[in-house]
């Protein structure tokens, strides 16, 4: 019963995190367009959000180390996708 109660009280940690990161406005509306249009890199999303590319970056490393983008190089660019399926369906449900 201990056991459970801590695997419970990791889980509600983890999905507490996650929330607290994807409850600025700005990284809401980044993984929401990358659900919705897939992969992209910084450069598209700084000219479709109107914000310096600085605070886009910030915001998409903030996401990267919480696990909610994964990154993958391909030549010069970086581009960012939405790999978390739990994020997607809170995405989807919220949207």
């Amino acid at each position: 019963m201990i056991e459970t109660f801590e695997n419970e009280a990791n889980l509600f940690e983890e999905n507490a995190e996650m929330l607290k990161v994807l409850a600025h406005p700005v990284r809401l509306c980044i993984v929401k367009g990358l659900i919705e249009k897939g992969a992209c890199n910084v450069s598209t999303m700084y000219t479709s959000l109107d914000m310096p590319q600085s605070t886009i970056s910030q915001h998409l490393a903030k996401l990267k180390s919480s696990k909610i983008v994964t990154s993958e190089r391909k030549g010069l660019e970086i581009f960012y996708s939405v790999d978390n399926e739990k994020v997607t369906q809170l995405i989807k449900i919220l949207f």
